[in-house]
């Protein structure tokens, strides 16, 4: 199996925030935007292992600004590693409201997925193969990011994450 690139995964989706998608206050509801997030991930995995998949984790995600009513949100969702079935997908969320010209960050995650084969069993997908400075670096995190969800779910011991003791016995030995 070929190596892909980030960018042959790369997805940007754009969606208008209408009244049915926002709170009292006329800001973007959470769930709705979380929602958006999904459907461009899971393209963007789609697009790297050319299978169905399914969402198997989402990370911690920060609503850094309020998305209003009436602004465009521009959702960019990249794959920065793939694993042996599971996938990495990192999601940059900006709002731009379009009449004033402005346009701001409002969020970023990270969502894992795993490739599905024609009778719903897990399936190994393409390695990634980084380009940019910033593929670099997003590959180089994933590990520990991988280590630190199978930990919060139970499925990896602490002793065992050697990405991130390395990286905390790195830092103490910098102290």
């Amino acid at each position: 199996m070929q190596a892909k690139n980030p960018k042959d995964s790369l997805v940007i989706m754009n969606e208008l925030v209408l009244p049915n998608d926002t709170n009292m206050m006329h800001n973007l509801m959470g769930g709705r935007l979380l929602y958006w997030m999904d459907i461009a991930a899971a393209m963007s995995a789609q697009k790297h292992s050319n299978r169905l998949v399914v969402t198997a984790s989402v990370d911690n995600v920060s609503f850094q600004k309020g998305i209003s009513l009436g602004d465009a949100v521009t959702i960019e969702a990249r794959v920065t590693r793939a694993f042996n079935k599971s996938m990495e997908v990192r999601l940059d969320v900006w709002a731009q409201n379009i009449p004033s010209g402005t346009k701001e960050k409002s969020n970023e995650a990270y969502y894992t997925f795993v490739a599905l084969d024609e009778a719903g069993k897990p399936v190994a997908v393409p390695e990634i193969a980084p380009e940019t400075e910033d593929d670099h670096i997003m590959y180089s995190g994933a590990l520990r990011r991988r280590q630190l969800r199978l930990i919060l779910s139970g499925r990896m011991e602490p002793s065992d994450a050697t990405e991130l003791k390395a990286l905390f016995m790195a830092a103490k030995h910098d102290v």
